[in-house]
């Protein structure tokens, strides 16, 4: 995540988070895959992961036996937490993990998720 961050700045790189859900409801993170961010204009504050490449990275993941966890992106030259532009376009059940990048140099990811009423 940190490399992509880094390679994509200033703009916002976007990825997948591949893994598992364990019998107790405990999620295991396998991989990190980066994904194209599809996103026309603001690349520098917003992210756009497309229906096409989410249904492949679905069918990629099930041919491996693993599931889409949630979803990586940076926020350059921002902190860590999640803007409510990233909030209103959340699903519950998904993971998040926003990696800050401050002049061009990652910093440490913080992970999030939206609770099903989404209140955070």
């Amino acid at each position: 995540m940190a490399r992509e961050a880094r390679a994509r700045y200033p703009h916002e790189c976007a990825g997948a988070l591949l893994g598992r859900v364990e019998e107790d409801g405990g999620r295991r993170l396998d991989r990190a895959v980066p994904v194209r961010n599809e996103r026309a204009s603001e690349r520098e504050r917003r992210y756009l992961v497309g229906p096409g490449q989410i249904l492949a990275l679905e069918e990629a993941a099930q041919a491996t036996g693993l599931v889409i966890l949630g979803f990586f992106h940076s926020h350059p030259d921002h902190p860590p937490r999640p803007s409510e532009f990233d909030r209103e376009h959340a699903w519950p059940w998904y993971s998040y993990v926003i990696v800050p990048v401050r002049d061009g140099e990652p910093g440490e990811p913080r992970a999030w998720r939206l609770r099903d009423d989404r209140s955070r």
